[in-house]
């Protein structure tokens, strides 16, 4: 994979192997993401009120299997337009990037996300009439706060991504413990991602539900807004723009500080 591991690799592949490997990573991970609120939080789900730690723990699987998809298919593995903009933003994307990757790799993340929700939606298709509170259904396509305070919830999404990306550097691009660039990152380098995102869950996922990704929550928050979905309510666009200009903003300081930092 290069000196950056899974996530950035030593040369960049075609453009079509980008943005399909990033739509099917992505996927994967908005599927097992999402399908696993839709579990706890639908109407007779043999899942239903088992908990915040069977959703964070489900949505860290989803980023493992998500970024080994990814990368099965020769492609990044980044699933995130903050991780793809942070390193780009840090000039640590493969060598021979331009813009126009950068485009690719943020547009398969996007369709990965709505065919992702999509599939949620077809799986849990006797579900939804079953479900009378319509917020209930709208938590399973997108994020929302605890307490809407848009700054202090910007903050958060803030806090989070750069929390993803300080960590994600340290794995796939710094050289712990006296090893090569990377070292971490190979091979083990995605379990170790899953771990992270499973503490940023647990530690700083109660005010807001963690987007940490502008896909991931602005993705299946437009299908939700399309799909026949019955009883459903408005999609919140009030506050959408927050899980994505905040970890936007995250992951471009959480790539610099790792720059500057240890890099």
């Amino acid at each position: 994979m290069g000196t950056f591991g899974v996530l950035a690799q030593a040369t960049a592949p075609d453009n079509a192997r980008l943005f399909w490997s990033e739509v099917v990573g992505t996927g994967v991970l908005i599927l097992l993401g999402d399908g696993v609120v839709a579990g706890v939080l639908l109407g007779r789900s043999k899942a239903q009120n088992s908990g915040w730690i069977v959703i964070t723990w489900a949505w860290a699987m989803g980023v493992l299997f998500g970024v080994w998809t990814s990368a099965a298919m020769g492609g990044l593995g980044h699933l995130n337009p903050a991780v793809t903009i942070g390193f780009w933003a840090s000039d640590r994307l493969p060598e021979g990037f331009a813009f126009a990757q950068v485009v690719y790799l943020i547009g398969g993340e996007f369709v990965g996300a709505f065919a992702g929700a999509i599939l949620v939606y077809l799986a849990y298709l006797a579900h939804w009439r079953e479900t009378e509170d319509a917020g209930l259904k709208l938590a399973v396509f997108c994020t929302g706060p605890g307490i809407r305070n848009y700054t202090a919830n910007l903050v958060t999404e803030i806090i989070g991504t750069l929390m993803l990306l300080l960590g994600v550097f340290a794995i796939f691009v710094a050289t712990p413990f006296g090893g090569t660039p990377g070292a971490l990152g190979t091979g083990f380098g995605p379990f170790i991602v899953a771990l992270l995102v499973f503490a940023i869950g647990m530690s700083l996922g109660g005010p807001t539900g963690y987007a940490i990704n502008p896909a991931r929550d602005l993705g299946p928050r437009i299908i939700h807004a399309v799909l026949p979905i019955p009883g459903k309510r408005d999609p919140d666009w009030a506050y959408s723009w927050v899980p994505v200009v905040g970890p936007i903003i995250g992951g471009i300081l959480g790539a610099w500080l790792a720059r500057a930092a240890f890099l």
